[in-house]
């Protein structure tokens, strides 16, 4: 039994010691040396005499990084990603509520720690000395559990207030396990990583690398505005396997990229943050007729990823492609007030299981209102976690998202799930990308939609066939591009400050 995520480190490093592990352009580590590098570093650690507490690391995202969260865990503590671009409000929100007993930062991220005026413990990686003490690494090991703290990740969801969720080895190896498995992932793989480390998505590629022997590249974050560029470096890298954020892949179906370049390598394509739009999915399966999609779903507080859809049949353009089923060893439930949803009614989405988040960091209240007692069983304690996503099931016993339970709305009388609009609207050919939010003040559904060639008396149009007229949106606003999270999510609360501004 895996109690530690160290133990796929070492285990990987003895099977294929010179074999590379993460690459860059101007870095890579094989796996006996990524074991050393983080031995090192949880040597150095270890002068803070601390034990399962929190270590902020600040670097560029290179294979390096990823020493550094395992040397984080060598000494017996864990980590948090913090990127080098983040706004500076928001890392300094993390810092208040993380404490961190010391950051790891590089030289390129110094400035940045400068700028932030962090007077704490900090540690230079450069400047880690090549020591390696295994006798006290070993002891610190002995008195590991599985449900220790392995990485802490913020996330802001619709509140924009950063929430660190806790998440242990034991969460990690039952996903890691699952995943693996479920997409045949080997040493063979060559793992195209878009996801930034801060982001959960990623957790997967990492661990599955560590577990497999497979191969990371590093993808550079820019080549993703660019899919002209983007296209020949998987090519040239020879990637068969992504795991990305639908905007991605929708940047590379809105521009017609494949045309002009088809990357033969890709047999494994999934996405996972957000719903895939299924025009764009579309887009990609025609001219991957052959390769391996998923749909994957799973808030952060579950541990990426709590449900799964390999997808096996054909789908409309304004068809929702279902999020499927649960993962293997977890349980996912749609309540509605406080009872199972009945066929054909929407509920909130509760999961049960190992992959549960161990709760929110120095956050006891928000701990208490998301990770509740089961209401279905009185009798033990049952932790479950309430996504606030809500969802039915379909004539296959599928489930499907339908929107956020903040974006489910009241409007003339009638129960409304702006995630069904959004849906009706990506399917229209001449739009590119499309979020609603709701006004309630006016009561109007707001449309933002991107798509030079679209007016809105087109999308109107196109609307009559698709959804009943009292969904129709009352403003529609036409954007460049939508704003995006630092996860490459549509960034509503954006959305929503531009639309009160424009309202002013």
């Amino acid at each position: 039994m895996i109690r530690n995520v160290l133990e796929y480190l070492e285990q990987t490093t003895t099977r294929f010691p010179d074999k590379v592990a993460f690459a860059t352009e101007k870095q890579s580590y094989t796996f006996a040396q990524l074991q050393q590098r983080a031995k090192q570093i949880g040597t150095a650690l270890l002068r803070f005499g601390v034990k399962r507490a929190p270590i902020a690391v600040m670097t560029e995202k290179t294979p390096d990084m990823v020493a550094a969260f395992l040397g984080c865990v060598y000494s017996g503590n864990f980590y948090t990603p913090i990127d080098v671009t983040m706004p500076k409000e928001r890392i300094l929100s993390i810092f208040e509520t993380l404490q961190p007993v010391v950051l790891l930062i590089d030289e390129k991220s110094q400035k940045q720690t400068d700028a932030l005026g962090y007077t704490k413990e900090r540690l230079l990686l450069e400047d880690i000395p090549q020591v390696i003490e295994q006798d006290a690494l070993l002891q610190i090991r002995k008195t590991a559990i599985d449900t220790d703290p392995l990485y802490a990740l913020f996330t802001s969801g619709s509140t924009g207030v950063p929430k660190g969720v806790v998440i242990s080895h034991q969460a990690v190896v039952n996903l890691t396990e699952w995943y693996a498995e479920t997409f045949s992932i080997t040493e063979q793989e060559i793992i195209g990583n878009q996801a930034p480390f801060y982001f959960d998505s990623s957790v997967k590629d990492i661990y599955a690398v560590l577990k497999t022997g497979a191969r990371m590249e590093i993808i550079p974050k820019q080549l993703f505005s660019f899919p002209v560029k983007l296209l020949p470096y998987l090519e040239e890298k020879q990637i068969n396997y992504i795991d990305w954020v639908p905007s991605a892949l929708c940047i590379i179906a809105n521009t017609n990229a494949l045309e002009k370049i088809c990357p033969a390598t890709l047999k494994k394509i999934m996405f996972v943050g957000e719903a895939m739009p299924t025009k764009q999915f579309n887009y990609w399966r025609k001219y991957y007729p052959d390769a391996l999609f998923a749909n994957i779903y799973g808030p952060t507080e579950t541990t990426v990823d709590c449900t799964y859809y390999i997808i096996d049949r054909e789908f409309a353009d304004d068809e929702p492609l279902p999020i499927g089923h649960a993962c293997r060893n977890t349980d996912i439930f749609l309540l509605k007030d406080n009872r199972l949803a009945e066929e054909g009614e929407a509920g909130e989405v509760c999961v049960r299981g190992r992959c549960l988040a161990l709760g929110y960091y120095n956050n006891p209240q928000k701990t208490e209102e998301a990770f509740i007692q089961n209401p279905l069983n009185p009798y033990y304690p049952e932790k479950i976690y309430k996504t606030g996503d809500i969802a039915k099931y379909n004539a296959y016993g599928e489930i499907i998202f339908l929107a956020r339970k903040d974006n489910q709305i009241k409007h003339m009388g009638h129960r409304i799930e702006l995630g069904e609009i959004e849906t009706a609207v990506q399917s229209i050919d001449l739009i590119e990308n499309c979020a609603c939010i709701y006004d309630t003040d006016s009561q109007k559904i707001v449309l933002f939609y991107s798509g030079a060639e679209a007016t809105q008396a087109y999308i109107l149009k196109k609307l009559r066939d698709k959804v009943p007229k009292y969904m129709f949106p009352n403003v529609m606003m036409q954007m460049e591009t939508l704003p995006q999270t630092l996860n490459g999510k549509i960034d509503r609360l954006q959305l929503r400050e531009y639309y009160v501004q424009e309202n002013q």
